[in-house]
């Protein structure tokens, strides 16, 4: 049985969560009680207060103040008015950054991912852990770093040099 990963994993540097992600299984809990399960192979990181396509660049606001705590814990939010997007906390309390889930094995597409796996603002705060029905599987894969694509964010244009920063990390067949 894979182990579920410890909020302990979360409380390290955002970039290396991202890349200590892939290979591991979000799995979710439905409302009927069934699990879904599966791969991730896409995650983009957004590290810190100066990081400008992050939205702590803006500061501590009540959308980001999940950003600022504890590490493990999800933040979810509403883009377009129609996608939810699902990231998990990493880091030390009050140092915002997150890794932002973007494809699985079988979802590709954030705004895919959670639709499919019926996520929205419930999760929102809530650590990533059996108890609140979505949590992360360690699959014992080892990844070896050719495996492992960088390229830039997407979607995050109105960043600047931000933009173009290599925080986008792809699982390679």
């Amino acid at each position: 049985m894979p182990d579920i990963l410890p909020l302990e994993f979360f409380e390290r540097p955002v970039l290396e969560v991202a890349q200590g992600l892939l290979g591991a299984s979000l799995v979710r809990r439905m409302p009927a009680g069934n699990t879904i399960s599966s791969m991730l192979t896409e995650v983009e990181a957004y590290d810190g207060p100066l990081d400008l396509a992050s939205h702590a660049s803006k500061g501590r606001t009540p959308r980001t103040e999940v950003m600022f705590g504890p590490a493990g814990v999800f933040y979810v939010y509403l883009i377009y008015g129609m996608h939810w997007m699902l990231n998990v906390v990493t880091g030390e309390p009050g140092y915002p950054a997150a890794v932002l889930i973007r494809g699985t094995s079988d979802i590709s597409g954030p705004g895919r991912i959670t639709a499919r796996l019926r996520i929205d603002k419930s999760l929102n705060g809530k650590p990533a852990k059996k108890s609140s029905g979505l949590w992360f599987e360690n699959r014992s894969i080892v990844i070896p770093d050719e495996q492992i694509e960088t390229t830039p964010r997407i979607g995050v244009d109105y960043s600047g040099d931000w933009s173009r920063v290599p925080y986008r990390f792809i699982l390679r067949e």
